[in-house]
């Protein structure tokens, strides 16, 4: 048998790009097999920035200072000084052109898409090959791809290996006339945006960070936004008491949260979208779906080459195997939220196994994750509810630390914000969530720690540069002396009694 490639990756994710990237730096040859170009993520994350550089201006504007000047506020205004108020018959510098922003962002998009473009791949040695294709196992394992210009044309891939890395799409719920009224998916809002009358009022469904970001940035910008959970808190996976902070701060920036809600029913009446969500009906310009992404398998004939899926998730093993030892899978194929850096990682754990002997495991303990709201979230590691299940609860240490405390966080003005560390007695860091200015940065420095399997007590002696942002991981993990301390104490006043008692009867 003809064996073309070392590895041919199938989808055009960035994980997917990440993966064929790897494998020329590996020397390998390979094949990158996407059905089209897709630039929603970055358009997504360009909105979120959109969202954030409107909020700085309208703080600008409550300090009295033009947007020229946003990012140069003068030191006097930070040390207490009143700013002055802008005349009143200055036009105010809020009222942005849309335009003029929506030209700005395609700009960002351009870039980052250039930087990511299937010709840069193969300036690097991928062979890059747009189509659609399946899987063939007779006479021998290939990947048949349909050219994307031609569809009767076909091209057959033998590869030792092969890497399933995108093909998703959003997994939409089944609602009572949510098909016939219409909605949007984070594919498609950013045209929806471009149009010169754009849908003021907004409902946003779904339970992960793709949907916080969205709901926060539409918000930002003006518009009128409710978001609608079903599960207790806004994020299921997030430390309950971050989830409170981060639901009162969309609250304040004008979203407004329902937990615990689902949608029944969606109509169309006189023109409007009316939603019903628990026992309330609203009433909506547009719908976005923002739910976790289903992977399009159907397509692929897997069936064929014995792979196999359970709930629209492809059944890997720790070396992220399908159950066809030479076809691996990586991102949102296989499950959880849909997260461009743990979807990396996957992909270079997986590439590594596809091309060398597949001995590594993942390991998701020491990875962070992030929702870039403002204030920022950060995650890494268990939970103080998932430490305290298991192990004992009296091994456990939470310290925790708000960004009040911290000068950069008082300069800067963003005070919101909470750093909670998990530990063990003896300084063993389990895990880590950060809620707070730069947390999607701070993050990474207590999961390197943790990957390295440093103890507490080292970040505790950081000393970081000052004034920044990074006090708040020397401070919190200050806190772990402390708790011991308190703890030694009270075991020492514990047995002088213990002693005294044994004394005064004479034990």
């Amino acid at each position: 048998m003809t064996i073309d490639y070392d590895v041919v990756i199938i989808g055009g994710s960035l994980a997917g790009h990440s993966a064929a990237l790897a494998a020329t730096q590996l020397h390998a040859t390979v094949a990158l097999v996407e059905p089209k170009i897709n630039h929603g993520l970055i358009h997504h994350h360009t909105l979120n920035e959109i969202g954030k550089m409107v909020q700085q201006l309208h703080n600008a504007v409550n300090l009295g200072i033009h947007p020229s000047q946003a990012n140069t506020i003068p030191e006097i205004y930070l040390n207490g000084a009143t700013p002055p108020t802008p005349a009143s018959s200055e036009k105010s510098p809020i009222s942005t052109d849309w335009s003029k922003v929506m030209l700005s962002s395609q700009g960002i998009v351009s870039n980052l898409a250039e930087l990511n473009s299937p010709a840069n791949l193969a300036a690097l040695g991928v062979d890059v090959i747009f189509g659609n294709g399946q899987f063939h196992s007779s006479p021998q394992l290939a990947f048949a791809v349909s050219d994307a210009y031609d569809g009767l044309r076909q091209r057959l891939l033998h590869a030792r290996t092969y890497l399933l890395a995108g093909g998703s799409s959003p997994a939409i719920p089944k609602i009572d006339g949510l098909q016939a009224t219409g909605y949007l998916t984070l594919a498609n809002i950013w045209q929806s945006l471009k149009e010169p009358n754009p849908p003021q009022n907004w409902v946003i469904m779904g339970g992960v960070p793709q949907s916080i970001e969205i709901a926060q940035s539409l918000a930002q910008l003006g518009y009128s936004v409710t978001l609608i959970v079903k599960h207790p808190y806004i994020l299921s996976s997030i430390d309950p008491e971050i989830a409170q902070l981060l639901q009162a701060q969309l609250e304040v920036d004008g979203v407004r949260v329902l937990t615990q809600t689902s949608v029944t029913q969606v109509r169309r009446i006189e023109g409007k979208k009316w939603i019903q969500a628990g026992d309330k009906a609203i009433e909506t310009d547009e719908i976005l779906i923002v739910t976790k992404q289903q992977p399009n398998l159907e397509s692929l004939n897997l069936a064929a080459v014995g792979v196999k899926w359970h709930q629209q998730r492809l059944l890997v093993n720790d070396k992220l195997q399908t159950t066809n030892r030479r076809i691996y899978a990586c991102g949102d194929v296989i499950g959880g939220y849909d997260l461009a850096n743990i979807a990396n990682y996957e992909a270079s754990i997986a590439l590594k196994n596809a091309l060398f002997f597949p001995r590594t495991a993942v390991n998701y303990q020491c990875i962070p994750w992030a929702v870039f709201t403002q204030p920022m979230l950060g995650q890494v590691g268990l939970t103080e509810a998932q430490a305290k299940d298991q192990f004992s609860q009296d091994k456990v240490l939470v310290l925790r630390k708000y960004f009040k405390s911290v000068t950069a966080s008082q300069l800067r003005s963003e005070i919101t914000g909470i750093c909670k560390i998990i530990v063990l007695e003896n300084g063993e860091i389990l895990g880590a969530t950060i809620l707070g200015a730069e947390a999607a940065e701070l993050i990474n420095l207590i999961a390197l720690a943790m990957s390295r399997k440093i103890p507490v007590k080292h970040l505790a002696s950081l000393f970081p540069a000052y004034p920044s942002f990074s006090e708040i991981i020397e401070q919190t993990a200050g806190e772990w002396s402390k708790q011991r301390l308190n703890r030694n104490t009270a075991l020492q006043d514990l047995l002088e009694d213990f002693f005294q008692f044994r004394r005064d009867w004479n034990l």
